[in-house]
């Protein structure tokens, strides 16, 4: 009987750490999959040039910093965009 029940308490230890480890398993598979960054090169209208680097604006009317950069304001370039930044600014803010 003391057999019995020392099985069935390590039986349900293993299932708690198995529904538990495939929890932690698939938050980490989606914080990575929501995080990791997509960039994509994107013409970019130069708003500031600023000691953070530079801030631009996209053509959907993000403003992304994108590092340090020679260009002056107002003026158009190519820039490597992470397309998650606008994802996840489009979802903070709906009405635009």
């Amino acid at each position: 009987m003391y057999s019995n029940k020392k099985t069935s308490n390590a039986k349900s230890i293993m299932i708690i750490g198995g529904v538990i480890g495939i929890v932690a398993a698939s938050l980490f598979a989606y914080l990575m999959f929501y995080t990791s960054p997509v960039h994509v090169e994107e013409r970019v209208r130069v708003v500031a040039n600023t000691d953070k680097g530079c801030i631009v604006e996209t053509i959907d009317g993000h403003a992304i910093n994108i590092g340090p950069c020679d260009a002056q304001p107002d003026q158009y370039i190519i820039a490597s965009i992470d397309q998650k930044i606008k994802e996840r600014a489009m979802l903070m803010n709906p009405t635009q």
